[in-house]
């Protein structure tokens, strides 16, 4: 099987998703704009071949490899980057080459939020009351009949990327002086983020799928530069199991990991909030792995290459992430946080630049079986001295 892997150097854990193609027998076709010696020794071992680009952005170019690798190696079966970031770049070469997958005409449903909530509507699942603004006066009705405050997001965007809390009137006016354009608007919703991630087989089968919950919403942490932890759950409420799997049929998911947002109100409602066809982002995959003692690297590229998927599906742990941002006064040092909780700490690292803003500067994983017990000790590695 010829597999095109898009920027497979980022981020830096993806190359392990590379190593196993090629253990299964896959050619692994490697497109970015990274310098061949600065690749992971690993990852260069793992690819059949390295197209450098001058700029991944450059569709031309990156057209030009796909067409030198099927002259040199034959018809491309897959393409992916397992990235929301090249998700379009991906559909544009899939509907190019005729190849397996997602294409232009599936985007909509996966890139645009006002799509997101018409199929979240269609699967029976709940949804935040909201409008795509086209003009003020929809913003400025909208308010008045949900009431303050309020969120704008970009109809297509990453993450919490550009997304603003509106308070007030004033904050309204203020956004939409700024002329913005292809923003929805929704109503606030109270509650805590829960997730249902998973990987589907080519048959849209989830065979693998958990779930993880936060300790803040994405948009607060980045907009108050807070510190966030979230931890995987060994138990899934069934309620978002079911609405996670009339989610999957209902975006045709296969073949493909995903990562459904959900918030949980105080009063237990459940709440779409947006699907990524990609990982969770960050550290995710490996706490999944270490939640279930499986390795979702490979069982990734089983599911491509075989359709197969052979870990058994148990969750024995909580895995928590807590990560730390700089310059903030922690009460406890790093040296601390390891001599305190050190054989409840499975792994720790610095965090790309990308991703400090949400995720932190440094990141710990914590595991224990006890959920209290892991969220007890992020707390405290986060905890600030007075």
């Amino acid at each position: 099987m010829n597999i095109v892997f898009l920027s497979p150097h980022f981020p830096p854990n993806w190359h392990l998703f590379c190593v196993h193609l090629r253990q299964l027998g896959a050619h692994v076709l490697g497109v970015a704009d990274e310098p061949y010696d600065h690749l992971h020794p690993d990852l260069r071992a793992a690819l059949t071949e390295y197209y450098r680009v001058s700029d991944l952005h450059n569709y031309d170019e990156v057209l030009r490899a796909l067409g030198y690798f099927t002259h040199r190696y034959g018809k491309i079966q897959r393409v992916d980057s397992l990235n929301e970031y090249w998700l379009e770049t991906e559909a544009r070469l899939r509907t190019d080459f005729n190849i397996e997958g997602p294409k232009i005409n599936d985007l909509p449903g996966i890139k645009r939020k006002s799509e997101m909530k018409r199929l979240f509507t269609r699967a029976q699942v709940d949804v935040a009351r909201g409008t795509l603004v086209t003009v003020p006066g929809q913003a400025r009705a909208f308010a008045a009949e949900v009431g303050y405050p309020i969120v704008a997001k970009p109809d297509v965007g990453v993450g919490a990327n550009h997304t603003f809390k509106i308070a007030n009137e004033a904050e309204l006016d203020a956004f939409l002086a700024r002329r913005p354009e292809g923003y929805l608007i929704e109503e606030y919703v109270h509650g805590v983020i829960q997730t249902f991630d998973g990987l589907a087989d080519r048959n849209g089968e989830p065979v693998f799928f958990t779930s993880m919950q936060y300790s803040d919403g994405v948009m607060e942490v980045v907009t108050n530069d807070d510190d966030i932890y979230y931890l995987t759950e060994r138990d899934i409420p069934p309620d978002l199991e079911q609405a996670g799997r009339r989610i999957l049929t209902m975006f045709n998911v296969r073949e493909r990991f995903f990562h459904f947002e959900f918030f949980r109100t105080p009063e237990g409602r459940l709440v779409a909030l947006e699907v990524n066809m990609r990982p969770p982002g960050g550290l995710s995959i490996d706490m999944f792995n270490h939640a279930s003692a499986i390795d979702l690297y490979y069982e990734w590229a089983n599911v491509l290459i075989n359709n197969r998927f052979s870990a058994p599906l148990t969750r024995p742990y909580h895995i928590c992430y807590a990560g730390r941002k700089q310059f903030r006064p922690y009460a406890l040092t790093h040296e601390e946080v390891l001599m305190r909780f050190g054989d409840r700490i499975i792994h720790h690292q610095p965090m790309h630049p990308l991703f400090h803003r949400a995720m932190g500067a440094y990141a710990y994983l914590i595991k224990s079986p006890d959920r209290e017990e892991v969220i007890d000790i992020a707390r405290e590695i986060q905890r600030l001295s007075r």
